[in-house]
């Protein structure tokens, strides 16, 4: 049994963690072959305003960008920096070859145009995924930066189901462009056969309880039962939401974790799932980003 995969009841829970952990060691062993080679791979994150939230994000990745052996460079600016500073900041990190990933952290103020932003980006140094060169790209099949999120789905996947998911049925919940989207992409070009559902689709429980894969990215807490899922199924769940549950904050995801963990065949638990795997996922385009500009491996 994969060492990312504990056994509880009749469900294996997917030890994101774990998963992550094993992500990085990797990514930390590729580091050391880029440094023999004289190159430094390097990670910039650009940080407008205060959300708290978005601090600890950008803490957090740049405690695992000096795990692994990754140079990271921070920016702050506040709140109410004009749109042409940041856009002008991009162009001059996009003009610097020691730089390889470019991140700026979202969201961003209502005043500065989010698309313009991401757009501004150089597709090669994209390490979220999000310009329309690397959508694009996805969508076609081609190797490209894809988000770090629904890439280290598959990897979850692929550690629970083995590296071939071709012809599995995955149905992903949720059409955002960050997860579902991107999502139901991926798994095409790991030969899924995919459904898409979202608010507009009628008999959802049917259509999930047919998958053998379900991504979960709807952003509602604890809306998939037993009813939407069969005792087959391997469940992914990427819903963070912090509700309040008996007097206390709860951070559950968008599957019913208590009502269905007996029921499925393995599922990811909210926190310590797909979380970890995002900035692992982080980490590992940073150096997928080093190896289209340098083409030295």
């Amino acid at each position: 049994m994969n060492s990312s995969v504990n056994l509880t009841q009749s469900a294996q829970i997917i030890d994101g963690k774990a998963t992550a952990t094993a992500v990085l060691e990797e990514v930390k062993a590729d580091v050391l072959e880029f440094r023999a080679k004289g190159i430094e791979p390097c990670l910039a994150v650009i940080l407008i305003g205060d959300d708290p939230a978005s601090h600890v994000y950008v803490r957090n990745k740049v405690e695992k960008a000096q795990f692994v052996g990754i140079r990271s460079l921070e920016f702050r600016m506040d709140s109410n920096t004009a749109e042409e500073v940041l856009l002008a900041k991009i162009d001059e990190l996009n003009a610097d070859a020691s730089v390889h990933g470019i991140l700026v952290q979202l969201p961003l103020p209502k005043h500065i145009n989010e698309n313009a932003v991401l757009e501004h980006i150089d597709p090669k140094k994209d390490v979220d995924g999000f310009h329309s060169e690397n959508v694009g790209g996805l969508s076609q099949g081609r190797d490209v930066l894809t988000p770090c999120t629904p890439t280290g789905c598959i990897r979850l996947l692929k550690d629970t189901l083995g590296n071939d998911l071709s012809g599995l049925h995955a149905v992903v919940v949720g059409r955002s462009n960050i997860v579902g989207k991107p999502m139901a992409a991926l798994l095409l070009k790991e030969s899924c056969t995919v459904t898409v559902v979202h608010s507009k689709t009628k008999n959802i429980q049917q259509l999930c309880k047919q998958a053998d894969i379900v991504i979960a990215a709807v952003g509602r807490p604890l809306m998939l039962n037993t009813d939407y899922l069969n005792e087959n199924a391997v469940v992914i769940d990427v819903g963070i939401n912090r509700i309040q549950l008996d007097g206390k904050n709860r951070l559950v995801g968008d599957v019913d974790f208590g009502a269905v963990v007996e029921h499925v065949k393995a599922i990811t638990p909210v926190p310590g799932g797909v979380g970890p795997m995002t900035i692992a996922y982080l980490m590992k385009n940073t150096l997928d980003a080093a190896r289209l500009q340098t083409k030295i491996f």
